[in-house]
């Protein structure tokens, strides 16, 4: 099983002068090949001090899952909605320097005949049926950030890409064929993610 993967950038911590706190964990994007190793087990306060894209308060009082049953080893990124939060999610992504938090805004559900029959998830590249695949919408950290810019991509709705692309989770619709092997389709899902990351930091 692939535990890493080549990147093209290398993230660095840096302290952001914001007002009004957004990006103060903030980090700048330096050209360099680097190995992205996989997800390692973090405490509750290593989870609440990654995130980029809000204030420290705000980071502070995210609610943060059970991470006792967790199996850390099949996790490329961990991510999780709470039922105090219904309109956020929440992301943390093994990168060089250590984890980086998102946080997310979701996309309201469509009405049945708005659905779509069938989607795509931009990472794991699993296909679903209806309501399967949500946008989840992070604004971008730093200046950028404070004016509302926001960066969306299309995610499983369950964020349990890391189980669909082991075949430990099965969704409900048949896949199409895929000749990818199980770390191929990993090393596209970290290196999708790695420049997901990249982008939320782009100035």
């Amino acid at each position: 099983m692939l535990r890493g993967q080549r990147a093209p950038e290398r993230l660095q911590k840096v302290r952001s002068e914001s007002a009004n706190g957004i990006g103060e964990n903030r980090m700048t994007v330096t050209h360099a090949a680097v190995t992205v190793a996989g997800m390692n087990p973090l405490t509750a306060t290593e989870l609440q001090t990654s995130f980029i894209n809000c204030s420290k308060r705000e980071a502070t009082s995210i609610p943060l899952p059970d991470l006792s049953d967790l199996t850390w080893a099949n996790l490329d990124f961990l991510a999780w909605r709470n039922a105090r939060t219904p309109q956020r999610a929440y992301l943390v992504a093994p990168m060089p320097d250590g984890p980086v938090g998102l946080v997310f805004r979701i996309a309201a559900a469509r009405n049945a005949a708005g659905a779509m029959r069938s989607s795509m998830c931009e990472f794991c590249h699993t296909v679903h049926s209806a309501g399967g695949v949500t946008l989840f919408t992070a604004i971008k950290a730093g200046t950028r950030g404070r004016r509302g810019d926001s960066v969306g991509n299309y995610f499983c709705s369950d964020l349990s890409c890391s189980a669909y692309i082991r075949q430990l989770k099965r969704p409900r619709r048949v896949q199409p064929v895929n000749t990818l092997g199980e770390a191929e389709r990993i090393e596209r899902l970290r290196t999708r993610l790695s420049g997901m990351v990249a982008n939320v930091l782009a100035g």
